[in-house]
């Protein structure tokens, strides 16, 4: 068997052209399914999953999954959950969608954990933005058949670039005029082109940048609040948590935009996970990953 490569430690140019051609390699992991999980961590054992799939305003259905515990305390709100992957990678059955969305629903808060189209090829902003606003749109459109709660009861949330498209998507729907969701969560979120920075000016010979303007798709793009929710204004926005982690390059861009939104007057959250390393939540076995779902579930249910 040819070995896979590892594509995080390509060049961007590279890895974008690679997983273009290939896809995504399985996980080396063996731990991480949905049945060692539960095993791991009982509490989980409650929880139900059904796969749906979403009409998408580009002509693709967007993929989903929602979970519900029936014997969980309800929390009387909802979550509509968004992965990270740089805008590249990531899929419903990673850690940070599968096992976060596990653990929510296992207190009392159900979830639709939603994928999106990667930047691949031809593929960049505003489609993957699109998507997930689409998907947090039926969401509250269905929020009694799939969650039990209102529409107004519906929260958005996502990590890293998932983190990104939920602040794009809540830009999208402030700037439209219609309703934005009952609050708002970002796990070590990129909210400018450069995240380190937490600035615009974006250096295209860092990974960051490249990756930015690989998302964005145009020089152009790079500067669109509905991009970089960062970029524009935040007065509309709800009440919000932002997660940074301490030792995390993309920390300054989370930690600017929680100054960002109480400066605009918006109730917002800054939690700060100690010892922690971007990406930690799709690591369960990770100490400081169990912390941050609870301090989120707590967030969410006050």
């Amino acid at each position: 068997m040819t070995e896979q490569p590892d594509f995080r430690r390509m060049p961007i140019a590279d890895a974008v052209r690679w997983l273009a051609e290939n896809g995504e390699p399985a996980d080396p992991r063996n731990d991480i399914d949905t049945a060692s999980l539960t095993r791991r961590f009982p509490h989980l054992s409650g929880v139900e999953t059904a796969d749906i799939r979403i009409d998408g305003p580009h002509g693709r259905l967007v993929p989903a999954r929602l979970y519900r515990d029936a014997a969980a305390p309800a929390s009387g709100r909802a979550l509509v959950w968004v992965h990270g992957g740089a805008f590249i990678g990531g899929y419903l059955d990673m850690p940070e969608a599968n096992w976060v969305a596990l653990e929510f629903a296992a207190r009392g808060i159900p979830v639709l954990s939603v994928d999106y189209v990667k930047c691949l090829g031809d593929v960049h902003f505003p489609e993957p933005t699109d998507e997930v606003r689409a998907a947090f749109t039926h969401a509250v459109a269905h929020a009694a058949e799939l969650f039990g709660v209102p529409s107004d009861a519906v929260l958005l949330g996502g990590a890293s670039a998932g983190g990104n498209l939920t602040a794009g998507a809540v830009a999208q729907l402030q700037d439209a005029g219609d309703p934005v969701p009952a609050g708002l969560v970002l796990v070590y979120p990129v909210v400018h082109p450069n995240g380190p920075e937490a600035s615009e000016v974006v250096d295209l010979a860092s990974p960051h940048g490249q990756l930015a303007l690989n998302f964005a798709g145009s020089d152009e793009a790079l500067r669109d609040p509905h991009a970089f929710a960062a970029l524009g204004r935040v007065d509309g926005f709800p009440s919000t948590l932002v997660v940074v982690c301490e030792k995390d390059d993309l920390r300054p861009s989370g930690e600017a935009f929680a100054r960002q939104l109480e400066d605009a007057g918006i109730r917002v959250a800054l939690h700060l996970e100690v010892a922690a390393g971007h990406g930690h939540i799709n690591e369960p076995s990770d100490p400081t990953a169990l912390p941050t779902i609870e301090a989120i579930a707590e967030w969410i249910s006050a």
